[in-house]
């Protein structure tokens, strides 16, 4: 018997030994592969001047939130830790020694979501299929920027016609595509050409079109319109305003057509990617945002009737007169540039709120207004695509200026320092996040789904939710600041400085002016589409009141001023 065991112990043996060396030679295999394609532009001279990029962090596991009540959360730790965190404590860029083929590899990893193809590179003389003209290769980098309008991101479904469309819906004349999967914006090109190898990345998803390169735009004249047809999203009727003609005169932009429109005159501001339309017919002005038009200094708008009637050119300069004022697409420059925190933080500030309770819209006032990117503690790739480049860096980083997170476990309240508690109407958040779920960050529920069984369903898991999750953060956060949504829409700026100053950022004037004029971006659903009835029943009003008396006794207890009035049941 022991025989028939020891020659089966042997043969075991051997198997393990075999699958260790099946194991190794897999590995090593692998790595040289991986050594052979990242040795593929390295040499190549044309681009050894490209500045050095930002460090990212590892990409999540998955691209996409999980499904109906659930949200995804980046599992990037123990990429983290293999790779020793990414940049040092106190750096924020690749250092300017990194090689152009270090530079090439980690944006050819950073848009590796999809898989290659043979067609990753496309061939510069092959015809672009897009409605706009094809302008050329540019250079595009930290000191020669080809255009400064606004960005896109989108790593799956880039395409040049996408990207046109957006740059002209913003108006913007020009659309340039870098990486495959980043859209530039801009009304004039900055920068000189670079050979047209350099932008031979295609778009994510098109194949067959130049997108750009590591530095390099390929730029697009977005499809010509005639005047007065151009269609912009994002255009903002500030108020009717009482100038002195002394002040208007100032202005660097100044058109004078016995014909002017409205539209004429934003697209006038809007070529010069200026931000503010100042009209009286026929006169036009062009200007930056400024303390002229805070909100405080509006007229009434029956003062800016009369101004479809020809009136004199500039004259009597101190006599004030009453002008129109639009927000164009434009976004202020003063407010566009924003950045990681130049040295990472060591202290972890949470943005904390229920889901529905503006906390993307409150992180989209944060980034304009103090010019550093916000965090999350999970991963939306919608959120990302719209701007927001503080959803792919590890949260624990310190390097965004605060953190997105919805959790209310004392494990994961205490992992913060300090926090901003954003709290809503539970009405108004239930709403909002039954939408989310139905028609995402942007849309609405139909009539259907606000009669179907899931919403009482959503009803009642969810309200508790919102109570808990407000008592917890008052039970075990540290240091916290309570911000209510309903107040900051009412009294942004004074909201603004309350939460920089807890923030520790001192904020110049002209970027709480900025973040004013741009509040609401393209991040706050309309007002519009609400059901045709009250999706909130007897019984679903009287559990919501309790928990609205329960949060507002919290928030008594440990000294905050209690809910606003207008949470209290009615």
């Amino acid at each position: 018997m022991v025989a028939p065991f020891y020659k089966l112990h042997c043969l075991l043996k051997r198997a393990q030994m075999l699958l260790l060396c099946l194991g190794i030679a897999y590995l090593m295999a692998g790595s040289i592969l991986l050594l052979q394609r990242s040795s593929i532009r390295v040499a190549q001279p044309n681009l050894a001047s490209l500045p050095p990029l930002w460090s990212l962090s590892a990409p999540p596991t998955a691209l996409r939130t999980a499904g109906l009540g659930m949200r995804a959360r980046s599992r990037w730790v123990a990429i983290q830790a293999a790779s020793g965190g990414g940049a040092k404590a106190g750096g924020r860029h690749w250092t300017a020694s990194r090689s152009l083929g270090v530079q090439h590899l980690h944006h050819r990893w950073f848009h590796s979501l999809l898989p290659e193809s043979p067609e990753q590179r496309v061939s510069v003389q092959r015809s672009s299929r897009h409605k706009g003209t094809y302008i050329g290769c540019f250079l595009h980098n930290a000191s020669d920027r080809a255009l400064g309008g606004t960005m896109l991101y989108d790593l799956r479904k880039m395409t040049s016609s996408l990207c046109q469309d957006t740059c002209s819906e913003s108006g913007y004349q020009f659309a340039g595509l870098e990486y495959g999967a980043e859209c530039h914006c801009g009304n004039r090109i900055s920068s000189p050409r670079a050979p047209e190898e350099d932008c031979s990345l295609v778009c994510r998803g098109e194949r067959g079109s130049p997108c750009g390169g590591v530095g390099r735009l390929s730029i697009y004249k977005v499809e010509e319109q005639l005047p007065g047809h151009r269609k912009f999203r994002n255009v903002h009727y500030r108020g009717c305003f009482k100038l002195l003609k002394s002040i208007i005169g100032t202005f660097p932009v100044y058109s004078f057509q016995p014909n002017l429109t409205m539209q004429s005159c934003i697209e006038t501001c809007t070529d010069k990617e200026l931000p503010l339309a100042v009209f009286k017919k026929p006169h036009c002005f062009c200007t930056w945002t400024s303390s002229l038009f805070s909100l405080n200094q509006q007229s009434d708008n029956q003062q800016c009737v009369g101004n479809h009637t020809i009136a004199p050119a500039l004259t009597a300069s101190t006599q004030p007169d009453h002008y129109q004022v639009y927000h164009t697409p434009v976004l202020d420059s003063r407010c566009k540039e924003r950045m990681f925190l130049p040295q990472r933080s060591s202290s972890l500030v949470a943005l904390s709120s229920f889901p529905g309770a503006g906390n993307t819209w409150v992180r989209h006032l944060i980034e304009l207004v103090t010019g550093y990117y916000t965090g999350s503690f999970y991963f939306d790739g919608t959120l990302y695509n719209r701007g927001f480049k503080g959803e792919k860096d590890y949260w624990k980083s310190g390097r965004s200026i605060c953190v997105k997170t919805h959790e209310s476990g004392q494990k994961e309240i205490e992992m913060f320092d300090s926090a901003i508690l954003l709290i809503r109407n539970p009405y108004r958040s239930l709403m909002a996040e039954f939408n989310r779920k139905c028609a995402g960050h942007l849309g609405h529920a139909t009539d259907a789904q606000w009669k179907s069984q899931e919403w009482p369903e959503f009803v009642s898991s969810y309200a508790p939710w919102w109570a808990s999750h407000a008592v917890s953060w008052l039970k075990f956060g540290r240091r916290l600041l309570v911000v209510h949504y309903e107040e900051l829409q009412r009294d942004l700026l004074p909201q603004l400085r309350l939460i920089t100053a807890f923030l520790n950022v001192t904020m110049t004037e002209e970027r709480f002016l900025c973040a004013e004029s741009n509040q609401d971006g393209h991040f706050k659903r309309s007002g519009a589409q609400r059901p045709s009835f009250d999706p909130f029943t007897p019984d679903m009003r009287q559990m919501i009141d309790s928990h609205i008396h329960a949060v507002d006794q919290a928030l008594q207890s440990r000294n905050f001023s209690g809910l606003p009035q207008e949470y209290l049941p009615r």
